[in-house]
């Protein structure tokens, strides 16, 4: 697992792969609790929302984007959108990830980022309305939400 700086390589190889001028990267850091997340801090939500990524130039790597709302212009409760993003050349976007929100808030939490409880939104790009709830309690983090089941079943191998 890593943590710490992530290298400046591989910020300008997630700047590519996404259409960021590099500047546009408030912070980021590797926030790896077991899928290997790099975690990129925007400077806004818009800029967050306007993401169209180039998998295939993301390579193998697990990008976890989070910007803050403008509480003022977005008039929601929540103080973060996220966006999950998985390269390779079949990349995909998660609508809600459980373990990005989780590597997040151990990464803003630390930093001084982010308060100790607060609300994030992810999925909105994809039509989803995801609304996941952190809160730090004497040193650990706690991810929690509402789920809509759309498909049940059982496997038998």
């Amino acid at each position: 697992r890593r943590a710490g700086a992530v290298e400046a390589d591989v910020l300008a190889a997630i700047a590519r792969g996404l259409h960021l001028p590099p500047d546009s990267i408030r912070a980021s850091n590797w926030a790896d609790n077991g899928p290997g997340w790099v975690a990129v801090m925007l400077r806004s939500r818009a800029e967050l929302l306007s993401v169209r990524p180039d998998y295939a130039a993301l390579g193998d790597l697990k990008v976890g984007l989070v910007a803050p709302f403008d509480t003022a212009l977005d008039r929601d409760d929540a103080l973060f959108e996220v966006r999950a993003f998985t390269g390779g050349p079949d990349g995909v976007e998660d609508p809600v990830t459980g373990s990005l929100n989780a590597s997040l808030a151990m990464w803003m939490i630390g930093a001084g980022l982010a308060p100790p409880s607060y609300v994030a939104r992810q999925g909105t790009v994809l039509g989803r309305r995801g609304r996941i709830a952190i809160t730090s309690d004497a040193g650990e983090i706690w991810v929690g939400g509402t789920v809509v089941t759309t498909i049940e079943g059982r496997v038998t191998i």
